[in-house]
């Protein structure tokens, strides 16, 4: 494994978490524990930090993806196919919000605010077919289930981030290489939006922010987890085995950097179980959301 660090830095060599997975998407850290969705295994886990996987969510044949929580403990999981926003209250299943008429094609991450309000990206369009490329809208769910367009005209909006102070949200746009910034308005609207970082050549996808104001993100079509700064400065690049789809700081510390990867992207055709979950100890501990 090959890592390009600073000179002196904390972070230490990927290890095995555990294996199994199929696409592993959405990992949040929450209650002592790592969540995630497989997209193919249909299910939403936990799983701790000694490797103990537990099964949350079954959602049958529906594909779930970006995961959250309402302010009374609700969780929150995207369904992509049907492009609604499921919510379990730990019992039972429910639809929050119906968003096939804001996502233009399948739904898929999403960070939800600490009042409630879930923002959800989508593909755009189906762009592993000749389909013309399409920008997306930013959908904005709000804790009774409303929803509207937050904001328009993103090239793929992928993982996002919410500053701790709740006022900024960073998302990642995935087809332009860049990380993009919203002044977050007491409506949920997102305005003044600005260019955060540019990275030519990375894809961020799944995303973290840490407590020195960088985002680490997977680099979906490479191997690499890599942590950008305002400004685009790349501070460290972190390589796996495998191609990287999804990260999440936790632990106790909120210094472990879970990593999902996966043996290749569901349009290439993925391995069953070939995926995995890695951890590493990096320098600066989580903040904001997810």
């Amino acid at each position: 494994m090959h890592i390009l660090l600073p000179e002196g830095s904390d972070v230490t060599s990927p290890e095995l978490l555990i294996g199994g997975l199929d696409f592993g998407e959405g990992p949040r850290w929450h209650d002592g524990v790592l969540w995630y969705s497989d997209f193919f295994q249909h299910r939403v886990y936990t799983v701790s930090t000694d490797g103990k996987r537990e099964t949350v969510l079954d959602l049958g044949s529906e594909q779930p993806s970006g995961l959250g929580w309402l302010p009374n403990g609700d969780l929150l999981v995207v369904a992509m196919l049907k492009r609604q926003l499921v919510r379990y209250d730990g019992q039972k299943t429910s639809v929050h919000a119906d968003l096939s008429d804001i996502a233009t094609w399948h739904c898929n991450d999403m960070v939800v605010s600490d009042s409630g309000v879930a923002y959800v990206g989508n593909f755009g369009y189906d762009y592993g077919s000749d389909a013309e490329p399409k920008r997306a809208d930013l959908a904005a769910v709000f804790p009774d289930g409303r929803k509207i367009v937050a904001t328009t005209n993103l090239n793929f909006p992928n993982g996002c981030v919410i500053t701790p102070d709740d006022k900024t949200l960073i998302v990642g746009e995935t087809f332009s290489c860049r990380y993009s910034a919203f002044s977050i308005l007491p409506d949920g609207k997102l305005s003044e939006g600005r260019l955060w970082a540019e990275m030519p050549g990375r894809l961020p996808d799944g995303c973290t922010l840490d407590s020195e104001n960088g985002i680490w993100f997977a680099d979906a079509f490479s191997t690499q987890v890599v942590r950008v700064v305002e400004g685009g400065e790349i501070t460290d690049v972190i390589d796996l085995p495998q191609r990287t789809f999804a990260c999440m700081l936790g632990g106790n510390d909120g210094k472990t950097l879970f990593i999902l990867t996966a043996s290749s992207d569901p349009e290439s055709g993925i391995e069953p179980g070939a995926g995995a979950i890695y951890t590493v100890q990096v320098e600066f501990s989580r903040s904001g959301k997810p």
